[in-house]
């Protein structure tokens, strides 16, 4: 759930548009006024930063349940909010949209074996979800955009990409993935039909490629 900022307040902050690493406090910047969170731009990059986020969740997930196998229908995967005591109640309230809303994924809290984490702090990018790559990532929950723009849509939103959805900025308010396309007036917190029959079906054919993989490994491994 990125914002469009102008070049030269990236620059004054000396920002990059790379991921911030996970395993260190995501770096912070100065504060930006308001005003200057124009309007929402997704590019190339982010799209495939926002995939390979949930990839790394999936496979994460897959390989828990290759090494402990359980009859549970849905896939349980588990994040950490530890790292963002100011946003508890909204990471609680979007784990509780989303298990509400979809079947064959659920959203449990948890500090041991996480399958991705949120951070927050002041970044002039705006709120994003990010990955190392290598089966890690997090959420980040920017101060000011929080303030800005309704902050349990924003974090539903960004846990929409842990599930595998893609930003869709042009959509309607009614649509979580369009962001702050809508405006700030928007205040939906929750996915529309087509966004939660995605998400079942990526948790139910992706998951199941992902499983086989793992399980496959796992028996290799072993012998």
């Amino acid at each position: 759930m990125r914002m469009r900022m102008p070049l030269s307040v990236l620059t004054a902050a000396g920002l990059s548009l790379t991921a911030l690493g996970l395993g260190t406090a995501p770096a912070t910047a100065a504060p930006v006024d308001a005003a200057s969170y124009a309007a929402y731009d997704g590019s190339p990059e982010e799209a495939a930063a926002n995939r390979a986020f949930f990839e790394a969740v999936l496979k994460s997930a897959a390989e828990k349940r290759a090494a402990n196998p359980t009859s549970a229908a849905a896939v349980t995967v588990v994040y950490n909010a530890s790292r963002a005591p100011s946003f508890a109640t909204q990471i609680a309230r979007s784990a509780q949209i989303w298990n509400g809303s979809v079947s064959n994924v659920r959203l449990q809290a948890g500090t041991s074996g996480a399958d991705f984490s949120y951070y927050e702090g002041n970044d002039s990018r705006g709120s994003y979800a990010s990955t190392d790559g290598h089966g890690r990532g997090y959420i980040f929950l920017d101060y000011r955009q929080n303030q800005t723009y309704d902050s349990t849509r924003v974090t539903a939103h960004e846990t929409g990409h842990v599930l595998g959805l893609p930003d869709h900025y042009s959509g309607p308010c009614s649509e979580l993935m369009s962001g702050g396309g809508p405006g700030t007036s928007c205040t939906n917190a929750y996915p529309n039909s087509a966004e939660r029959s995605r998400v079942n079906q990526l948790w139910a054919n992706g998951f199941a490629a992902a499983l086989d993989k793992a399980e496959k490994a796992l028996q290799k491994s072993s012998r």
